[in-house]
């Protein structure tokens, strides 16, 4: 009786150690995860691509019409058929001496050249500065009317500085160049000095030399 007894006591015990080992087995495989696939089947949800301007779209960039098209750039005078005036760099500038025998003033007359590749106007009275070992020394307008011309290419047009001569019989003052300023510029060119190597000295106020307007040669004017 007490063998039957046993017997049935390890029956149970190999029965709830089966049981408990099934239910281990199925704990231990945790919680399931989904797969990759089924995460990567999820529905998207996509941003709207940019559009008009009620969708918030790109505005015109400045410069530009309501239509994207780009608006025309402002033009200068000389696209707009008018005549520049003469620059500097598009002017051959040189000198020489005019005096005329006899005369009491020496002579110097300025060409100026257009070598540039278009027409231009030029007016008025240029700059004129004689550069001396005393200082430099500018020249004074004539006060005659200057009248407006078109140089085209390859064209000149003259002016005339007037000076004293130096009939002293003393070293006066020596000149040692010329500084030409065309007319409307800011920018100058240095010349050597073609005149007499020397003025007078003078006293009082003043310049004794004499520049006339683009257009006229020979004493200042």
């Amino acid at each position: 009786m007490r063998v039957h007894q046993l017997t049935l006591a390890a029956v149970a015990v190999a029965a709830s150690f089966a049981l408990t080992a099934c239910q281990n087995g199925d704990d231990g495989a945790g919680p399931s995860t989904p797969s990759a696939s089924s995460a990567a089947s999820a529905p998207s949800t996509a941003s709207p691509s940019g559009g008009g301007s009620d969708q918030g779209g790109t505005k015109p960039s400045p410069g530009t019409g309501s239509d994207g098209k780009g608006t025309a750039a402002g033009t200068g005078s000389d696209a707009s058929g008018k005549t520049g005036k003469c620059r500097t760099d598009e002017l051959a500038i040189t000198a020489a001496e005019r005096t005329i025998g006899g005369d009491t003033d020496g002579t110097v007359a300025v060409t100026l050249k257009n070598r540039g590749t278009r027409d231009c106007t030029i007016s008025g009275y240029a700059g004129v500065d004689l550069k001396t070992a005393s200082g430099s020394l500018s020249a004074q307008r004539t006060g005659q009317q200057a009248d407006t011309a078109v140089l085209k290419k390859g064209e000149s047009t003259y002016f005339g500085i007037s000076y004293p001569l130096n009939t002293s019989g003393g070293s006066g003052v020596r000149v040692t160049g010329l500084v030409v300023t065309p007319p409307d510029e800011t920018r100058s060119v240095t010349l050597a000095w073609p005149g007499t190597g020397t003025l007078p000295v003078t006293e009082g106020g003043g310049s004794p030399v004499k520049v006339g307007p683009v257009g006229s040669a020979g004493q200042g004017g």
